[in-house]
């Protein structure tokens, strides 16, 4: 978007006056106006309900939220917020627009005293022009729906991204294909690969490096010695250099010392080894051998007498390298081979230097040919043509994000700033997911969960009853998580495993089942019992714990007497030994002492009741009620 100076008529105004409303235990501010909307920047970010919110996952158009979270980072966050409301209003002529969540926007409330107001004017008519609708003085998001039809049925976008088809001839979009073969390309705006100036740079600075490169053999005979073959040469000497040298060193200590001719050149026992073997001339042994038999300074031969695993190699050599250069050679001296090597010694420098870029795969004579076309200038001609329209293609994109601001700014703010529509059940807030029906109960409170584990930890603090479910549906290829909060009734009969039906926003039924639970006092009267069921609880546990051991330790006692091997005949029995009562003296006397103490506190306990007077009986009791169920009565209340 080109940069001006917004003069919009809707000029924040200092030392706003708020109004705020008691809801949740503390104040929320109202933001029922235009001027509300403008002054939020002035509004203390402590008095904000929430700072930041997922762009996905939340009852609200995701385009809108895609717009306004600028940085892309998932999260719409209030200077985000803040930032959409200031260019939403600097656009129009009245602010007021913004709270009244409309789709369609006349053009005149279009505000033309900026730059950026007129592209946006002249993008809308473009737009309605488009669909046949020129005399239209208005716009909707019905409109602008299809501005992406629109933008891909443009020659240029704005984007400074040039596809294929853009080029004017054949010749030239083939050299684009090209230049993405080798650098890659880039999404265009409307979802197409292209290339940019970058990669232009990029793609012709390496071909210029490449061909430079290339021409320093092309005027050097000694690098260039056999033209255009030079490279298949190289291949060629390269494939027996090492076994060539290794024969001729050979052959140089056989003349040193003629007894090192015979062993040099294998022995009887190497042969041997050999012959219990299925030979060919691809078998890594018959390779090992010298290329040829050696004697003192004997030349190597080319025709005859070669070992049979380097035949096809040598002939290679002898056609594209000794013929050329030495003319129909039946051998080869070592004179001959030193001057060879020297030879390619040049290549092997040049070779050396060869630069590391992408455009080698091309070939050296389509990067040439490309070089020599004006083919970058005209590929640069186009990339400016495109970013010519860049302001107007990008006004076409702001009308379409003017109208999403529009119809749904002032709904996020009233769900971001405060909580308006969830406490004055107005409507329900973008964080409520849906509706989960279970245990004969409704709960409206239903939000999405991605992790289980990292929401538990802070939602225990709410001290609300939280019921975790998993919702399935479409046989358990869609799947998601909500915590539902449970309001009204007990929780009782609430359990992990129990079925329930959920409905999305959509109207969408999903199977919900209860993964976890949060357990809190959902009311008075179950913050009155809770104490005494945690007590019945505790002493069933401790019961069914006892039951199980003594279950466990009688199992214990049959496997072990099942396992005894049957006593032989007239074998004396072990003796069964005698009940030891000092043993068990402690047992008792612990078992005692409990047993009184317990009568001693039940028996105080009558005995100050017994001494109160009738009439001071009912209020002993409900005191000694409030002890105990007081506290979870108070917190209940509270929350």
């Amino acid at each position: 978007m080109v940069p001006s100076q917004m003069t919009s008529p809707n000029a924040i105004q200092p030392n706003h006056e708020w109004r705020f409303f008691r809801a949740g235990g503390f104040d929320q501010v109202c933001i029922d106006t235009g001027a509300d909307l403008l002054a939020l920047a002035q509004l203390d970010q402590k008095l904000w309900v929430a700072l930041s919110c997922p762009s996905r996952g939340i009852e609200f158009d995701t385009k809108t939220l895609a717009l306004i979270d600028a940085n892309n980072d998932g999260h719409v966050h209030a200077s985000e917020v803040i930032a959409a409301v200031q260019w939403a209003a600097a656009l129009l002529k009245d602010v007021n627009l913004l709270v009244q969540n409309v789709d369609v926007l006349p053009l005149a409330a279009i505000n033309d005293t900026s730059v950026e107001g007129r592209y946006l004017i002249a993008a809308a008519h473009r737009i309605l022009l488009g669909l046949g609708k020129p005399e239209a003085e208005s716009i909707s998001l019905t409109d602008t729906a299809d501005t992406e039809k629109l933008l891909a049925e443009m020659r240029f976008n704005g984007d400074g991204v040039i596809t294929p088809k853009v080029a004017e001839n054949s010749e030239l979009q083939a050299v684009l294909e090209d230049i993405m073969a080798c650098c890659g390309g880039l999404r265009d705006r409307c979802g197409e690969n292209g290339v940019s100036s970058e990669i232009i740079e990029q793609f012709f600075t390496q071909a210029q490096i490449y061909a430079a490169w290339w021409q320093q053999a092309e005027v050097d005979s000694a690098i260039w010695f056999l033209g255009e073959h030079t490279l298949a040469a190289a291949d060629a000497y390269n494939a027996v250099k090492i076994k060539i040298t290794d024969y001729f060193t050979r052959c140089s200590m056989a003349a040193y010392d003629p007894r090192a001719a015979l062993p040099l050149s294998r022995s009887v026992e190497d042969y041997q080894l050999l012959a219990d073997h299925d030979l060919s001339t691809t078998t890594i042994e018959v390779a090992a051998f010298p290329l040829a038999t050696i004697d003192a300074n004997k030349p190597l031969p080319l025709l005859e007498g070669i070992n049979p695993a380097w035949i096809q190699a040598i002939q290679a050599l002898r056609a594209k390298v000794l013929v050329p250069l030495f003319g129909e050679k039946i051998s080869l001296t070592t004179d001959e081979w030193v001057m060879l090597c020297e030879k390619f010694s040049a290549l092997k420098n040049w070779l050396a230097e060869k630069p590391v870029t992408d455009v080698e795969k091309l070939g050296i004579t389509r990067i040439q040919s490309i070089l020599v076309g004006n083919y970058r200038t005209a590929i640069e001609d186009l990339i400016a043509q495109d970013k010519a329209l860049e302001s107007e293609v990008n006004a076409i994109a702001a009308v379409d994000k003017l109208l999403h601001y529009c119809r749904n700014l002032y709904t996020l703010v009233n769900n971001f700033v405060s909580f308006h529509n969830f406490y004055t059940n107005r409507d329900k807030a973008v964080f409520q997911v849906g509706t989960l029906y279970m245990d004969g109960r409704s709960c409206e409170l239903c939000v999405d969960v991605e992790d289980v584990n990292k929401h538990v930890v802070l939602a225990n603090l709410s001290r609300v009853c939280l019921v975790y479910c998993e919702c399935t549906r479409s046989g358990g290829t869609e799947k998601m998580f909500v915590a539902a909060a449970f309001t009204a009734g007990d929780s009782d009969q609430l359990m992990v495993g129990r079925n329930g039906v959920f409905y999305d926003r959509k109207g969408q039924d999903w199977y919900a089942t209860i993964v976890r639970i949060l357990e809190h006092p959902i009311s008075v009267r179950q913050a009155f019992w809770s104490p005494y069921k945690r007590v019945g609880k505790m002493i069933s546990e401790q019961i069914q714990k006892l039951a199980a051991a003594r279950s466990q330790a009688a199992e214990a006692r049959l496997l072990q007497a099942t396992s005894i091997p049957s006593q032989e005949f007239g074998t004396a029995k072990p003796a069964v030994p005698a009940f030891d009562m000092g043993k068990f003296a402690g047992i008792f006397a612990a078992i005692g002492l409990a047993v009184g103490a317990l009568g001693t506190a039940v028996a105080a306990i009558l005995t100050g009741l017994m001494g109160l007077a009738w009439w001071q009986l009912p209020f002993a009791i409900l005191g000694l009620l409030l002890l105990v169920s007081g506290p979870a009565m108070l917190i209940a209340c509270i929350n």
